[in-house]
């Protein structure tokens, strides 16, 4: 971000002075709670009223023009009729921010997506950067700078979270929740209609704010997505950053091929987050209980990182247990110097593997965490125990313990209204996460875990485009399609492509036997829906019911031609595709294969580039990823080869600008490589 970038957010978002547009003497209006929001405020308030003079104990002015000073930021509680002369006026007199709290503009329909058009060409025009409108505005809590209307925010305390949210209600709910977790905020923001300041602008001048330690980050769509990829995958090595997408009921409707179907734009976005280094969660709480984990700090980066787990409870340890592994969460097996060392502070019949059930909560709890974070396989702690303050001072055992461990250390325990707070308030002053229950306790390790690992893909992942600045010629057909691919080294079995009968008849007398007889017509996407695909043919006779059938496909025949193609060998049916994504760019999916893809929906989508790294971990996520390595006796396929694919894919993707899909299903795996038995693309127009 530019200097001047950060200059105008910094007129946003920490003001020396405020202007309210609308303030109102009526408390019940939004003006009145603007001005009362900035009680707290050390810098100027000036309230903007013509038919006022004094406003919340402040002395108003007619209009912006009269102040004695330009303010940095301009807080907006008119009508959205009025808001586009209020806008003017601030952008000319050279304010800094303003933030439009109302509706009334795109959300609401043609009239309001026209008030907006203006407001947006007002900024397009200036200097001036704009928070809204549609949104809840803004609080900075330890500093009185709240632009919002809500009393509630005066409440919230300083800290090291910073909430960016598309919808306003979801920055109150978020900083609500951290609140009650006594987490503190740095800076909460509804960007609503983000007309002007978006996600992207937000997150990066969180990145270089020293006092935001983690970002939260709300999303309901994303226009811009590559750049906000890129905003996230800079934000991401400085900080965590945790996301909450909406819109897993979105479906693919634009659709032509089975890779489409497959890449709704939720899916695409969960995957560039992911990729990104972000941790991507499913519910505000948890996006809260994840940033409460990083309190402790971040894990080194590694490849599976090691979680130990001890409990005083067996029960709450086995839940722990059960939520990191079903999350793909390391969960070592000490090593057997770590249980001698461990033995030594427990009693006999306790538990003294991974989980450690100590059996109760005592003053040991300490000297087991100690020596479990010494054991080399892990690489943070979580302990659960019931709130006893007359068994166990947590306070006390987690500050011992903190000075003989380097790891993250999580506290998950549950107790009485009151006790229980009194533990938490004092383990996350001093920056010990303390959650309530131990599947929340996990949800915060989850993260810590999810970060480590995307911190260490970043170290070893190095994407380059190894077709860059080739010509590429448009394929219009399977077999052209197949032409092309094998020039990025996708092979596919031995074909022919033929005009008529006579043709198909000397290309079949060539191939060896068996063959399939396929439809070759660009308008036929989905050739087997239609009875364009004829397997197992070996005989002249079975050649001709074949050819005959797919001249009875319905249709313009003029340009219909056929592909006899070599049977391939039996293997393991991947699919891998491409689409350009509107918002993300191209994007890459590999998954299981064949007729039953969009049945099974196990698939992996990562954004072009790639590397061998990604690929790898896109194979690790698929449910179905153990029939690639010999499944009851099967011989295991050429997992080099599947990644050599995906990487040219990606690749053809980035080099072809106008190549809009791609679709190989299926990409016939076997030990001695991977074929493309059909492709599919569909350029632009």
């Amino acid at each position: 971000m530019s200097a001047q970038n950060i200059a105008g957010l910094d007129r946003l978002f920490r003001p020396r002075s405020i202007a309210v547009v609308g303030a109102s003497a009526s408390e019940s209006k939004v003006g009145y709670q603007l001005v009362d929001a900035l009680r707290g405020f050390d810098g100027q308030v000036f309230p903007i009223n013509p038919k006022a003079t004094q406003i919340a104990g402040r002395q108003s002015y007619p209009q912006l023009s009269a102040l004695p000073v330009v303010p940095d930021l301009v807080l907006l509680g008119v009508p959205a009729n009025a808001c586009v002369d209020a806008l003017t006026e601030a952008a000319r007199i050279g304010v800094g921010g303003a933030v439009i709290v109302g509706g009334g503009f795109a959300e609401s329909g043609p009239d309001g997506a026209a008030l907006q058009a203006q407001i947006e060409r007002v900024c397009k025009g200036s200097s001036l950067r704009l928070l809204g409108p549609n949104t809840s505005g803004y609080t900075r809590p330890g500093t009185g700078c709240h632009a919002c209307f809500l009393p509630t925010v005066q409440q919230f305390a300083a800290g090291p979270l910073s909430i960016v949210a598309q919808s306003g209600g979801v920055n109150l709910t978020l900083a609500l929740l951290a609140h009650r977790q006594r987490l503190g905020i740095r800076l909460a923001v509804g960007l609503g209609n983000a007309v002007d300041v978006d996600a992207a602008d937000v997150i990066e001048y969180l990145a270089h704010d020293p006092q935001t330690k983690m970002i939260g980050l709300h999303l309901e769509g994303v226009a811009e997505g590559r750049r906000l990829y890129d905003v996230l995958s800079h934000a991401t090595t400085l900080k965590p950053v945790i996301v909450l997408p909406v819109g897993r009921a979105q479906v693919a409707d634009f659709a032509q091929s089975h890779t489409g179907n497959l890449m709704g734009q939720h899916a695409v976005t969960v995957a560039a987050l992911r990729q990104a280094g972000a941790i991507v969660v499913d519910a505000t709480q948890s996006l809260v209980d994840a940033a409460v984990g990083f309190l402790g700090g971040r894990i080194a980066p590694k490849a599976n990182p090691g979680v130990g787990i001890v409990t005083g409870q067996a029960g709450p340890g086995l839940i722990i247990l059960d939520a990191l592994r079903s999350a793909a969460v390391n969960v070592p097996t000490l090593a057997p110097a770590t249980v001698a060392e461990i033995s030594k502070h427990l009693p006999p019949l306790t538990y003294l593997q991974n989980p450690i059930d100590t059996g109760r909560p005592s003053p040991l709890f300490a000297d087991v965490m100690v020596a479990a974070s010494r054991d080399p396989a892990i690489d943070a702690i979580i302990t659960f125990a019931l709130d006893e303050p007359a068994a166990i001072d947590a306070v006390a055992v987690f500050e011992r313990a903190r000075k003989d461990i380097k790891q993250p250390l999580v506290f998950a325990t549950l107790g009485l209204e009151g006790s229980v707070d009194v533990t938490q308030n004092k383990l996350q002053s001093r920056d010990i996460p303390a959650l309530e229950s131990p599947e929340r306790g996990a949800v915060a390790v989850r993260a810590l875990v999810d970060d480590a690992k995307a911190q260490y893909r970043r170290l070893i992942t190095t994407r380059t485009v190894a077709a860059a600045g080739r010509v590429i010629a448009r394929a219009l057909d399977e077999a052209s399609a197949k032409a092309l691919l094998a020039e990025f080294g996708i092979r596919s079995p031995r074909s022919r492509s033929c005009r008529n009968e006579e043709e198909a008849v000397t290309a079949f007398d060539q191939l060896d036997k068996p063959v399939v007889v396929k439809v070759l017509d660009p308008r036929i996407a989905h050739k087997t829906e239609v009875g364009g695909v004829h397997l197992g043919v070996r005989t002249a006779d079975q050649l001709s019911a074949a050819l005959q059938k797919i001249d009875a496909i319905p249709g313009d025949i003029s340009d219909r031609g056929y592909l006899i193609e070599e049977m391939a060998s039996s293997g393991i049916d991947l699919i891998l595709g491409a689409r350009r994504d509107p918002s993300f760019g191209a994007t890459v999916l590999l998954g299981l294969g064949g007729t039953e893809a969009e049945a099974l929906k196990d698939v992996s989508i990562r954004l072009a580039p790639l590397d061998r790294v990604d690929v790898e971990e896109m194979l690790r996520e698929l449910r179905g990823s153990a029939l690639l390595d010999g499944w009851r006796g099967a011989p295991a396929v050429d997992r080099d080869a599947i990644i050599d694919a995906v990487v040219a894919v990606a690749d053809l993707m980035e080099a072809a600008a106008d190549l809009r899909e791609l679709d190989i299903n299926p990409l016939r795996c076997t030990s001695k490589g991977v074929q493309a038995l059909d492709a599919l693309m569909i350029w632009s127009d």
